[in-house]
């Protein structure tokens, strides 16, 4: 079974933990918000870490911006640390929904000792010729 993955504009989100020391926390959160690049959700000033998330057409858009996030002034680090891309979403449902597994390995009826594996499932004929 060949699978067609679907080409139309894919979108991708990750979101980022962003470490900075606490005396700069206001001005990269400021920077950022401004920066287009990211979205702003939430931070602990005291430990100095934030989170935010961006988005892109693929993983390149992303780096680019994760990037620009770790050369923002005062940024100590910016990590990934989830991302959800809709190609491999998709890609994981069509699996998912596709018929894999023969009609045949699914049927009680069947003893498994008067199957042979020649190494392709698909175009087995199970009752001992290919």
């Amino acid at each position: 079974m060949e699978t067609k993955l679907n080409k139309e504009k894919e979108m991708n989100i990750s979101s980022i933990v962003v470490q900075v020391l606490p005396k700069h926390y206001d001005e990269v959160q400021t920077s950022l918000e401004e920066s287009g690049v990211c979205d702003y959700h939430f931070g602990d000033k005291e430990k100095g870490k934030m989170i935010v998330t961006i988005e892109g057409e693929g993983v390149e858009e992303e780096i680019k911006k994760l990037v620009h996030i770790q050369k923002t002034p005062h940024v100590l680090t910016a990590d990934m640390m989830q991302t959800y891309q809709e190609e491999l979403e998709g890609a994981i449902k069509e699996l998912e929904d596709a018929d894999v597994v023969p009609d045949m390995l699914n049927m009680d009826s069947v003893d498994v000792r008067d199957i042979i594996y020649n190494g392709d499932l698909k175009k087995k004929d199970f009752h001992g010729g290919v």
